[in-house]
């Protein structure tokens, strides 16, 4: 009788999923690290671009304060493995690199009317570095997506469901886009040709 529980044990573990909850909760948590790494970039070079703009381009106070505050605000927030556990905590940390990538959008934007401040070959270096950046960026956060994905489809598919109840292991956080309302509206686009 002994054994023939043994048995049952060894198969009914086998098949409950534990191993796979455990290997894509690592996936996800080495995903995440690189998000979080990619982030850090960004966030290192910022106070380098503000510099050399403002070596530049003084007057544009509003937009460089906007852009420290900002930094400020992501350096804040602790990227810890926790925090994926943490819904509300998540969303805080998406909106301050939200906000970051915002105030860069609108620092760039300035630079536009500095034609000497785009022929600086640090300032072009600091933007060829931040583009590449944030491209780093978007390939590490489809990682965590992907990751996430997986995991949560295994958390909520019988019968593996049964051992994340049994384990606590519930479905994580991801990214979603910023501001949907936005993005459902066609842009405009204006060539600069008017009928005379």
């Amino acid at each position: 009788m002994l054994k023939i529980l043994s048995l049952w044990l060894v198969l009914f573990l086998s098949g409950c999923g534990y191993n796979t909850l455990q290997q894509q909760d690592e996936q996800i948590k080495a995903a995440w690290a690189e998000v979080v790494n990619q982030y850090q970039r960004r966030a290192d070079l910022v106070p380098n671009l503000v510099e050399v703009v403002k070596g530049y381009a003084a007057h544009e106070k509003e937009v460089l304060a906007q852009v420290t505050q900002a930094r400020a605000k992501v350096g804040s927030i602790q990227a810890t493995p926790e925090l994926l556990a943490d819904p509300g905590a998540f969303a805080r940390f998406q909106a301050a690199q939200g906000e970051l990538s915002s105030a860069l959008a609108r620092l760039l934007a300035v630079v536009e009317n500095y034609p000497q401040l785009k022929a600086d070959a640090l300032f072009r270096d600091l933007q060829a570095q931040l583009e590449g950046t944030e491209n780093r960026i978007t390939v590490a956060r489809n990682r965590y997506i992907q990751a996430v994905q997986a995991y949560n489809v295994t958390v909520r598919s019988f019968p593996t469901n049964l051992t994340a109840k049994l384990f606590g292991f519930e479905v994580k956080p991801n990214f979603g886009v910023e501001n949907e309302r936005a993005i459902s509206i066609a842009p405009k686009v204006d060539f600069g040709v008017h009928p005379r």
